[in-house]
């Protein structure tokens, strides 16, 4: 082992599960290397510049109640947040006619309002039965597993309007559409989250605030409190695993350390050579965790204009490509900036389509909800997720029917030295930042439990 550097732990990834861990383990006393594939930190979280001292979130950027754990680091870190813009009037387009409202509730037919009450309810109570540490467990785990949350939506949604609404959230909350999701996975994420509503909302709900200065900035502010303890651009190839110790090689680096905690997607941990090779059944599963399928575009202007016409810039449409948007801007409002997802299946086409045909379809988009300005903005910044290497896909996994049933907890169980996190494995908030944060902190536990009980390195 001449010439290779020691270290009680590696940690793969500087997202916030890599960041997080590495942060606990050296309050503990550890010695940590973190190895970042990428030129930078924060993973799934990214900033971009749009002139004058302002930003845009191109990554994961919201943050809301219950999610204790990223408001205390928030604080913790001297960063502060701000609400999302939220007065005025929303706009809807459904059913081939657009109208303007109030309110959480949007102004549907009647008989669709009811239906998706029905189903809203139906879901929250069959979601809190599904235990969050082991959803395999519940009691109708094999028969909810079975299926899609398409195939529930077509024998329990009657209206067509309560199933494109039922559809948009789906959409919109795994970035996947319903025939690709598992109903078990579906009902796991919804408890995880607190519910529907709590997944889906501004107001009270996963969308309230935003970091002052983007939400890269909490990776940024952890990894300058690591110093050189991270290392960027050093793609890990390979982790070599002993009784006694653990090789994990790098791009243009080797290093020796007691245990691992590899902190990235699901989907990419297969991508890294094991010796020996993982179990079987853990590659099996990683290999069904998907990542959504989402490219997030927004356009820039000189004000907020939309606000003179009292509009919220919230849009919701059953038409798209951009079936959800938001006001974006800065919160002095120096700048107008539109927020317009493509998810889904949305994503997948267009994605394949030059940049300058995406750009026109979502601007054609804008201005169906917003007027001709909305149409001729100053910037264009858009994300393709499923393009970036070290992600491929936002804004999580999600498992197809039969996964969960089948391989159980392998994303998260540790194999030997080898340790899990990720906003995939998290419990709690299960695919938002404030998951990834916690299942860093969870991983890092585990490591320093083992390494007290006498599982450190034999130097050799």
């Amino acid at each position: 082992m001449t010439g290779t550097d020691v270290y009680d732990v590696v940690v793969v990834g500087a997202g916030l599960a890599g960041l997080a861990a590495a942060r606990e383990l050296t309050a503990k006393g550890r010695r940590v290397l973190v190895l970042e594939a990428r030129d930078r930190v924060g993973g799934r979280t990214l900033n971009e510049s749009i002139g004058d001292g302002n930003v845009v979130e191109v990554g994961g950027q919201w943050v809301g109640p219950t999610q204790d754990r990223v408001l205390a680091l928030i604080d913790e870190l001297g960063l502060s947040r701000h609400a999302t813009y939220n007065e005025g009037l929303a706009q809807i387009e459904f059913g081939g006619r657009t109208k303007r409202y109030r309110g959480a509730i949007p102004p549907l037919r009647p008989m669709a309002l009811a239906d998706v009450a029905q189903a809203q309810v139906r879901l929250d109570r069959m979601a809190r039965t599904v235990p969050l540490d082991a959803p395999w467990t519940a009691r109708r785990a094999s028969v909810w597993d079975a299926q899609t949350f398409d195939s529930w939506l077509r024998r329990n949604v009657r209206t067509k309007g309560a199933r494109e609404v039922c559809t948009l959230v789906c959409q919109a909350v795994f970035a996947a559409e319903p025939a690709d999701i598992s109903l078990l996975h579906f009902l796991f994420y919804l408890h995880s989250g607190g519910g529907i509503d709590r997944l889906i909302s501004t107001v009270d709900g996963a969308q309230q605030w935003r970091i002052v200065g983007g939400s890269q900035r909490i990776a940024q502010r952890m990894a300058e409190d690591l110093g050189d303890a991270v290392e960027l651009s050093a793609p890990v190839r390979r982790i070599e695993t002993t009784d006694y110790d653990v090789t994990v090689v790098a791009d243009g680096r080797t290093v020796r350390a007691s245990a691992v905690i590899v902190a990235i997607p699901p989907t990419l941990t297969s991508r890294i050579a094991y010796d020996p090779p993982l179990p079987g059944h853990r590659d099996q599963l990683v290999q069904r965790y998907i990542q959504g399928s989402v490219v997030k575009c927004m356009a820039v202007y000189a004000e907020p204009f939309w606000r003179r016409d009292g509009l919220n810039g919230q849009a919701t449409s059953d038409v798209g490509p951009v079936k959800l948007c938001y006001d974006n801007s800065p919160p002095d409002a120096s700048k107008g900036v539109l927020l317009g997802f493509l998810e889904a299946g949305h994503a997948r086409r267009l994605g394949q389509l030059p940049a300058a045909d995406r750009k026109a379809e979502v601007l054609a988009c804008f201005a169906r909800h917003f007027g001709p300005a909305a149409a001729e903005p100053e910037q264009f910044v858009e994300k393709d997720w499923s393009q970036e290497e070290w992600s491929r896909g936002c804004y999580g996994g999600y498992l197809p029917p039969g996964a969960w049933t089948a391989y159980h907890d392998t994303v998260r169980v540790p194999i030997g030295r080898i340790h899990w996190a990720g906003a995939e494995s998290a419990t709690v908030w299960n695919g938002y930042m404030d998951g990834a944060l916690t299942s860093g902190e969870r991983a890092a536990t585990e490591v320093h439990t083992l390494l007290d009980a006498g599982a450190r390195l034999i130097p050799g």
